[in-house]
């Protein structure tokens, strides 16, 4: 879906480049006065190009926010992807896959916060597409989980610890305002991770002990 946002430019290379300037100062924007207060030609002029440019890229505002909200979800993904090895068997892989995540969620805290915001703008086939993208990210927490356990979970238990993780690291981004001022992002992630292990009833084993 996201190569049926229209240009009128052919070279990728450079839609790319143009997309990506326009993804952060769109976002820049949407923080401080939300997606639908923010024009067009604010957008293009925190993107360092002219309307006329933004238009090449682009038909409408909507295109825009897509974009922002597959941007954020692709760069969750990628990162995921590459600090979660869901072959692994250990309880270990389990503590870092979570950790990774809460990490990856306090770099784009701000991102992700925008996002939840303003992603019911969006049309419902454009809600689906981006939507689509998180539940693929928790089907990776579900195996990691399945994985690491010491105990065979059913199915609708795993899908909602991983549920639970997922909305956890959103929450020290939408909770901000509590949270961090209690307690550091190492605090919270070994807090949460005691009671998600806890609630699962897994021994701590490293790759050693269980080989």
């Amino acid at each position: 879906m996201k190569k049926n946002v229209h240009s009128s430019i052919k070279d990728e290379a450079l839609v790319e480049k143009r997309r990506d300037q326009m993804i952060r100062g769109a976002v820049s924007l949407f923080k401080v006065k939300g997606f639908h207060k923010t024009t067009t030609r604010e957008i293009a002029k925190a993107s360092g190009f002219s309307i006329g440019t933004l238009y090449e890229y682009i038909r409408t505002k909507e295109d825009v926010l897509f974009l922002v909200c597959d941007s954020i979800y692709e760069r969750v993904k990628d990162r995921m992807t590459m600090v979660i090895d869901t072959r692994q068997t250990t309880s270990e892989s389990l503590i870092d896959a979570v950790t990774s995540y809460f990490e990856l969620m306090d770099e784009l805290q701000e991102e992700v916060v925008v996002m939840y915001q303003e992603v019911k703008a969006l049309s419902r086939d454009a809600q689906e597409y981006v939507l689509q993208k998180e539940k693929d990210m928790v089907a990776m927490l579900e195996q990691v989980i399945a994985n690491s356990t010491n105990r065979a979970l059913p199915a609708a238990e795993t899908t909602l610890v991983a549920n639970n993780i997922f909305v956890q690291g959103q929450m020290w981004g939408f909770r901000r305002w509590i949270l961090q001022k209690d307690f550091t992002l190492a605090e919270y992630s070994e807090k949460q991770i005691n009671l998600l292990l806890h609630g699962l009833n897994v021994e701590i084993t490293s790759e050693e002990q269980t080989s």
